[in-house]
């Protein structure tokens, strides 16, 4: 982008645009609401419903991949007609609205059902938000830009399990309190989102690929995108759902009321260390800081995998979370350099569609080893997955 999206938004905050802080306030109000119900649902699910491990894993699998190929749709819409804000308003209202209906669950299917919706909704808004924030900012600033996005975001991560903290001392360790308390954050950021974002509408006109009905396909596409998006596929099949981190740490002793608490370590420790980290990628390049991000990852399902102590349990979280500032957003800025204003949605749509369905087989295969050979073998798998992804960026030179 550039000129044209520098002449529309002002910098009036470190730098970043208005639609940036907007969507990094939102991002931090939902995810506040989220974040107070991940830390709980796992043992929501386990101790309360009475469910397995395995079932679990296809829960998180199913709500997860099923769920991401609105991804694709949505940011194929939003490339087509270049209207990204109502397309996020649904999204996020979608999932902040449905949440709070956990507490009203008493079996794992209507359970399913709550994290389906919910995760529809993040399949919805995900890739038009991440096109506004790619079209309103310059290659040399678009690290900070997903970087500072991704901060805020796991802010509210962070501020959620802190909150649920509270709720759960208060209430006598009431899970369906804390999934009731979760809605008013929710309803805020969509009001938020209502009523503050300016939608940019894309004055360019959109390639023949736009306007044909979407199929997910690499056609016309960059090659480095092919092959990132590939290597990242890989890299997602070992990285199953955070669901299995917090069962790990309930079976190494760790208290459920002091879970929160560890998952609140891990967020600040992200929020802190996204901006640097994206800012280190604008300047170093986007490829060095992800090699490092997914060698990082391997170290620490190591140790998930080798651990006994509770206290080795709260240095892992603090170690996941500087990994998770090195990837993520990172990311997403590396496929947004890789292809040209147009079909940004379309390719983040793509690049979110397909490692998103990887999150089916990766839970699932987690919960069937973990259930079938033990923890150690489901953590040991994920970590060699990622150390081969980080050969193969360094192989090809992605």
């Amino acid at each position: 982008m550039d000129s044209e999206g520098q002449k529309e938004s002002r910098k009036p905050f470190w730098g970043l645009n208005s639609i940036i802080l907007v969507l990094g306030i939102v991002s931090l109000m939902t995810d506040l609401s989220s974040q107070m119900i991940v830390p709980v649902l796992p043992l929501y699910l386990t101790s309360i419903l009475h469910v397995q491990v395995g079932t679990l894993g296809i829960i998180e699998g199913i709500a997860e991949s099923t769920a991401s190929i609105l991804k694709f749709f949505s940011g194929w819409l939003s490339d087509r007609f270049g209207k990204r804000k109502w397309l996020m308003v649904g999204g996020y209202g979608l999932s902040n609205l449905i949440k709070p209906f956990f507490a009203l669950s008493s079996t794992w299917g209507q359970v399913l059902f709550i994290r389906f919706a919910d995760r529809i909704g993040k399949g919805i808004r995900t890739s038009p938000r991440d096109a506004i924030l790619a079209d309103t900012t310059t290659k040399e600033e678009r690290g900070k830009a997903f970087g500072f996005r991704r901060s805020m975001d796991t802010l509210g991560a962070a501020l959620g399990p802190l909150v649920t903290y509270m709720i759960l001392t208060l209430w006598n360790g009431s899970y369906q309190t804390v999934f009731w308390f979760s809605a008013i954050p929710g309803l805020m950021a969509t009001l938020l989102l209502i009523f503050f974002l300016k939608d940019k509408r894309n004055q360019k006109t959109p390639p023949s690929s736009v306007k044909r009905l979407p199929k997910i396909s690499f056609k016309g596409l960059q090659p480095r995108f092919v092959w990132f998006t590939l290597i990242t596929l890989l890299f997602t099949i070992g990285n199953f759902s955070d669901a299995f981190l917090i069962l790990r740490a309930k079976d190494v002793g760790m208290a459920a009321a002091y879970i929160p608490l560890t998952y609140f370590a891990y967020n600040i420790v992200t929020s802190i260390f996204s901006t640097p980290f994206g800012m280190i990628s604008d300047r170093i390049g986007r490829r060095p800081v992800l090699i490092t991000g997914y060698l990082m990852f391997a170290l620490i399902y190591l140790g998930f995998g080798l651990v006994h102590t509770v206290s080795g349990i709260w240095v892992l979280f603090f170690v996941y979370g500087v990994y998770y500032a090195t990837t993520e957003g990172i990311q997403k800025a590396y496929v947004s350099d890789m292809v040209p204003e147009g079909q940004r949605g379309m390719a983040l749509g793509t690049f979110n569609a397909l490692t998103g369905i990887a999150v089916l087989p990766a839970s699932v295969m987690a919960g069937f080893l973990w259930q079938s050979f033990g923890a150690f073998t489901a953590f040991g798998v994920s970590s060699i997955l990622a150390i081969i992804s980080a050969l193969l960026m360094l192989i090809f030179r992605i």
